[in-house]
């Protein structure tokens, strides 16, 4: 469940001010691109409550418009993620060691839904799902997301994004007291960003 919680991470963007609400989002749009295939680098620390030490890994990521996200940690362990719509699949090198259905695992389904809801952008879905807050200037935003439902605060957490065009930095708090920090680096865009590998597991 961490590690689809992460994945959820991937690539995320929604702002949501009460205040000045119509202007702000579509200013924080026109700044994100939106590549059809964007694949990049992440280096991720994750500190455990209770732990002093923090533990760090490293590798790819793909996410694929209308198909879904590939999160590959090569570091310290090798192990691949593929999240879509109906399912997430863990591989094992080139075994599935785990596949988690939308249809028999509700809580796939609920992540699954807010993924998709924050790679399309879709801000109807995500402000009935989160309360949203964030500021934007010329080159640069942030945003802070923190869910309605107990559930999804459970399984969640608390989401801070910023960046310009692209996601540069995410930070969740789960409600236990863990803390994932994520940097993304080395953004490449369309269909020479995924190496062959990376492209036959969609």
């Amino acid at each position: 469940m961490n590690k689809m919680k992460t994945v959820l991470l991937a690539a995320a963007l929604a702002l949501f001010n009460p205040a000045q609400a119509a202007a702000p989002v579509a200013r924080i749009q026109a700044m994100l691109a939106k590549p059809a295939i964007m694949c990049g680098r992440f280096d991720q620390t994750k500190q455990l409550a209770g732990m002093k030490k923090p533990l760090a890994s490293n590798g790819r990521f793909c996410v694929v418009a209308g198909k879904g996200v590939l999160w590959r940690t090569l570091q310290p362990f090798p192990n691949t993620l593929r999240l879509t719509r109906d399912e997430i699949v863990n591989y094992q090198g080139d075994r599935v060691a785990m596949r988690l259905d939308a249809k028999t695992e509700p809580t796939v389904r609920m992540i699954n839904n807010v993924l998709f809801s924050l790679l399309s952008g879709d801000l109807g879905q995500l402000e009935s799902l989160f309360e949203v807050d964030g500021t934007v200037d010329a080159n640069s935003w942030n945003v802070a997301l923190k869910a309605r439902q107990a559930a999804l605060d459970k399984a969640i957490g608390t989401i801070k994004l910023d960046g310009g065009a692209y996601v540069k930095n995410i930070v969740m708090s789960e409600s236990g007291g863990d803390k994932t920090s994520i940097v993304f680096s080395a953004i490449q865009t369309g269909e020479t960003a995924m190496t062959k590998e990376e492209a036959a597991l969609f």
